[in-house]
Order: structure tokens, then sequence, then C-alpha cells
């Protein structure tokens, strides 16, 4: 919910799964998040980066390295990474 600000106003606000968009509620302790830095033209990291949610369930069929390097390949285009 925001306020007529624009400022969020809830106290929790669930996180979905970057692969399948399915909410990862505050049960799955098999979830993680990870943050991908990018980089310039001479390979050096630039301040910026990309985050990655999973949920546990992607974890634990064992899909976690494809989806994420899917997830990589789709995003890289549009921060013009190499």
């Amino acid at each position: 919910m925001q306020n007529e600000e624009g400022k969020l106003t809830e106290l929790y606000v669930p996180r979905k799964c970057s692969a399948t968009n399915r909410l990862i509620t505050s049960k799955d302790h098999a979830s993680i998040q990870i943050n991908i830095g990018h980089l310039d033209e001479t390979g050096i990291y630039n301040g910026h980066f990309t985050t990655f949610a999973l949920c546990g369930y992607i974890r634990a069929q064992g899909d976690a390295d494809s989806a994420l390097d899917r997830l990589w390949q789709k995003k890289k285009a549009e921060v013009k990474q190499q």
C-alpha cells in the first residue's frame, strides 16, 4: 500500500521469485537473494548491481543454476554487459 506521496506504508512486502514469479514467504528458509555486479568496458565493477531472488522450490529441483544463468543472459542485454 502507498500513501499520497508514493511511499510504501506496509510493514512486510513479500519478495517474488525471479524465475517463477512465486511469492517467497517468510517461512521459505531455502530461498536466496543474490546481487550480480555490473562491469564497465575495462572489466572493473562500476558500483551498480542487479538483484535476483530464487525461491526454495527452484533450489530443491536443482534448477537454480540454470535459472540464474537464463535470467542474467536476458538482463545483461538490458544493462549492456559483455
